[in-house]
């Protein structure tokens, strides 16, 4: 089971690098042709929006084929999206362009999304120790995830210098290669198969957690991308940063987000049922997340700050602490709340639930940058996140732990 559970985590940080270099790649090099904020989310929308049915189905095959042949799928899908961008001809109009860029990320997005949720699912397939196990095991692996998305933005800033954004595609896809024979040659094929849902509705009728999860979830990523994809990079950029730079920052804040979020148990008191003490952490955890981008913006609104950028640089530095907290708790309650027999399907739901909030902050990064600048931004955070605070009263503290984890 171990050997099974590193090998899926080392095929997804592979698959994270190649993922976030992907995405300061296709951010800077059309901001750099002069691309409006607004059409810099719009490359976006069909990446996350693709995600929403992607995550869906992801749960449903994982669960019917197995998780191996969905973590394939979702290789290949994004060796072929890779590929499609390197095609894109400088000659072409702007509207031919931003076509086959948005086509070329919704590839990706659906990989990525396949990707995701069959390698979430194969943490509850390979755990069997309890909670105290599936909550460590959960957060390292979604926090080494995201520290390596933080190297891919690194990563992506500087391709894009030394190899331009072609060759850059093309050397992605050749690891993403590797990746995806490795995968095959030491995954066993049946992990993670089971019973799966034989009707739309039943595929959408999830527990009462489940569902109160997934709605939280939208609102707490929206809160994050409604700033990070698209008004944060461009706000520095105009304050002076270099691509570098930016890529950098966002690089560091996200290795520091996916360090948090693999020490988040040490951080959270245990229960011994999962549940009774875990919720009411997420509750709080969400109050001082909910309060950070109140406090930038008052703070922003004050006429004698003569660095906007240094303060919103520390402002959301410390916003990743109770992010990453709040997340790692989110996912682990995802897989204490998913039924057994159906984890991959409930955690696909709950993913879907997460491309929707991407979807929604990435849609809002644009217009309200270009409306309200960074403020406008911050704004926006502030309100999601207020609701997503709001729906974690609604939790159920004694719901979905099978009692092999009851035990901590």
């Amino acid at each position: 089971m171990i050997r099974n559970y590193l090998i899926v985590t080392a095929s997804y940080w592979g698959f994270t690098l190649v993922d976030g270099a992907l995405r300061m790649l296709v951010l800077f090099h059309f901001f750099r042709l002069g691309y409006t904020p607004f059409t810099l989310a719009f490359l976006f929308l069909l990446y996350e929006a693709a995600g929403i049915a992607a995550n869906l189905a992801g749960g449903y095959f994982a669960s019917r084929f197995g998780i191996p042949r969905m973590l394939a799928a979702g290789q290949m899908l994004q060796i072929a999206g890779l590929l499609m961008l390197s095609a894109l001809n400088p000659g072409w109009g702007a509207a031919l362009s931003v076509a086959w860029v948005v086509v070329a990320q919704g590839i990706a997005g659906v990989a990525k999304d396949l990707t995701k949720t069959a390698s979430k699912s194969a943490i509850k397939a390979t755990s069997g120790e309890g909670s105290g196990q599936l909550f460590r095991w959960v957060a390292w692996f979604t926090g080494s995830k995201n520290a390596m998305k933080g190297i891919g933005f690194f990563v992506g800033g500087l391709l894009l210098d030394l190899a331009g954004f072609t060759h850059a595609l093309w050397l992605m896809a050749t690891l993403l290669g590797v990746i995806f024979v490795a995968g095959l040659l030491l995954l066993p094929a049946q992990l993670g198969k089971a019973k799966s849902s034989k009707t739309v509705r039943e595929l959408f009728g999830k527990s009462r957690g489940v569902n109160l999860l997934a709605a939280a979830r939208i609102f707490m990523f929206g809160a994050r991308d409604v700033w990070f994809v698209v008004g944060l990079p461009v706000f520095l950029y105009a304050n002076g940063w270099r691509f570098l730079e930016v890529g950098g920052f966002l690089a560091a804040w996200t290795i520091a987000y996916g360090g948090v979020q693999a020490i988040a148990p040490t951080l959270v008191s245990r229960s011994s049922d999962g549940l009774s003490r875990e919720v009411p952490a997420a509750r709080l955890w969400a109050a001082i997340l909910a309060a950070v981008p109140i406090a930038l913006l008052l703070i922003m609104q004050t006429a004698t700050v003569d660095r906007p950028d240094l303060i919103l640089v520390v402002g959301l530095a410390l916003f990743g602490l109770p992010f990453a907290v709040n997340s790692s708790l989110h996912s682990y309650l995802i897989l204490a709340y998913a039924g057994s027999e159906k984890a991959a399907e409930d955690v696909g739901f709950y993913y879907a639930a997460n491309a929707v909030g991407r979807l929604l902050g990435i849609t809002l990064s644009g217009v309200l940058y270009q409306v309200g600048g960074i403020t406008g931004c911050l704004t926006g955070a502030a309100v999601m996140l207020l609701l997503c605070w709001l729906i974690s009263f609604l939790l159920p503290t004694n719901e979905g732990l099978s009692p092999a984890h009851s035990r901590s």
